[in-house]
């Protein structure tokens, strides 16, 4: 079984530096290469939900310029519904740029432009297809008044709703009641909460935190070391698969996206979702870039028969 997911979310153009090291404070150093591909945690998450066989939308907005035209392309390439993404003449297409070190680590710059100028009008226009979804995905790479606004018209409709508060930042006034799960990584959930995330009491203490804040379930990335989850029925650690990590671009949007494929609404499914999502994360992380590295479902099954 396979979801109906809307992603509302960020359209970017990466550029990813590929560089021996990470550079010192006043250091400057030359890159090895330079590539560039479709991207944005938006983008990414859909692709991953997409190619996990999942019916996907996409609610977004890009410049009207060439990179937006090929955002757009990239999008259609997996069949994702672009009716819902807005082309305004007032802001570039989103970008970023990606340093890559030869450990597979990465630090990310963003520049918002378009994304960040959506205005909460995109979602009246969306509602239908919002209505006939199973999942909602929204970041932090577009206004949180969209998202609550998007958020707001899924719990009208029944549909789940999930918050990756990527990169981290204060929650809206409002979000979190309509937030079914929420899904940070150590960092972000250590940065909401203040709470760091070491081991499993703390990540307990994390998923009550935000039990406090109105949101019950709960879903932590640590990384190469697995996902913790917890929801008022159940807790619990499925661990990562060990492989070489080439480049940890997308890996967390790749979780997120396969994940919202197979979760049920009522996460009766939970540990089985995680798993299928650890998969795919697994193989974005052994290849280069960030679309391009996203498997499908019959790559994961056959890497995990």
């Amino acid at each position: 079984m396979t979801n109906k997911v809307v992603v509302l979310g960020s359209l970017n153009v990466d550029t990813t530096l590929h560089i021996a090291q990470m550079p010192k404070p006043g250091e400057t150093i030359s890159a090895q290469s330079k590539t560039n591909s479709a991207g944005g945690k938006g983008a990414n998450q859909a692709v991953a939900a997409a190619r996990s066989h999942a019916q996907t939308s996409f609610i977004g907005q890009v410049g009207e310029d060439s990179a937006g035209e090929f955002m757009i392309n990239a999008l259609k390439k997996d069949r994702i519904n672009t009716d819902h993404i807005n082309v305004t003449s007032n802001a570039g297409t989103g970008s970023a740029v990606i340093l890559l070190d030869k450990e597979g680590q990465n630090s990310i710059m963003v520049y918002g432009g378009a994304n960040q100028a959506m205005s909460t009008d995109i979602i009246a226009d969306s509602e239908a297809v919002i209505a006939d979804a199973d999942v909602l995905i929204s970041q932090f790479e577009t206004p949180q008044t969209v998202a609550y606004e998007a958020f707001k018209v899924a719990k009208k409709h029944g549909v789940m709703t999930i918050l990756n508060p990527a990169p981290a930042a204060d929650i809206l006034d409002g979000l979190v009641e309509v937030t079914d799960l929420i899904v940070p990584n150590e960092t972000e959930s250590a940065t909401l909460t203040g709470i760091n995330v070491t081991d499993i009491d703390s990540m307990d203490q994390n998923a009550a935190k935000f039990a406090s804040m109105g949101i019950q379930n709960l879903i932590i990335t640590v990384g190469d070391r697995g996902a913790y989850y917890h929801t008022p029925d159940a807790s619990g650690f499925v661990p990562a698969f060990k492989v070489k990590a080439k480049d940890t671009t997308a890996a967390g949007d790749t979780f997120i996206g396969a994940f919202s494929s197979k979760v049920l609404k009522d996460l009766s499914n939970i540990e089985m979702a995680l798993t299928y999502a650890q998969q795919a994360s697994s193989i974005t992380v052994q290849r280069m870039g960030a679309l391009p590295s996203i498997p499908t479902t019959e790559e994961i099954s056959a890497e995990y028969k």
